[in-house]
């Protein structure tokens, strides 16, 4: 699948098959997540790849959009680590850009994923920093979880020529 393709074709999917995803695809995702760009080259990102069936059905207790955690294989909840930045408030904009980084790896390799929002809700980075024993330093942006989608998506076409603005606005 060309990169072209795989933006305008993934979709969030939210419902997996029981079949395990192997630590080799795992492997091949956490190199994407970590070619994404990042201010200064700081990579201040920290992956906790969460395969164990407790703490995954764990997730929808404090998370009340995670309940697809439940049904898949394995989930990837990716952290920043301030201290780590080079450019002091940019770790957001970088671990975004290693999360949409995982989501095209993970939809190019034939798997389903969903962008799970963490931070900045209060209550949803304590309940990872809780459940995973995540040090102070390091929060929680965002959850994927992954497995081999038990549901199919049709692409959408969400290009929207009224928010371009050439020149000016």
């Amino acid at each position: 699948m060309d990169a072209m393709q795989a933006i305008l074709t993934r979709r969030s999917i939210r419902s997996y098959t029981p079949e395990t995803v192997p630590d080799e695809l795992i492997d091949e995702i956490l190199h994407a997540a970590m070619a994404a760009p990042s201010a200064g080259n700081g990579q201040p990102w920290h992956f906790v790849v969460i395969r164990d069936r407790q703490l995954l059905d764990e997730i929808p207790h404090f998370h009340p959009y995670a309940e697809m955690a439940r049904s898949a294989s394995v989930a990837i909840l990716v952290c920043g680590q301030t201290g780590q930045e080079k450019h002091p408030g940019f770790w957001v904009q970088d671990c975004s850009a290693a999360t949409q980084n995982i989501l095209l790896a993970v939809h190019a390799l034939g798997l389903g994923a969903v962008w799970v929002g963490v931070f900045p809700r209060e209550e949803r980075v304590k309940g990872f920093k809780q459940l995973l024993g995540i040090p102070e330093e390091i929060t929680p942006l965002s959850l994927i979880p992954i497995g081999y989608p038990a549901e199919s998506k049709s692409p959408s076409n969400r290009y929207n020529s009224s928010r371009i603005h050439p020149n000016h606005w």
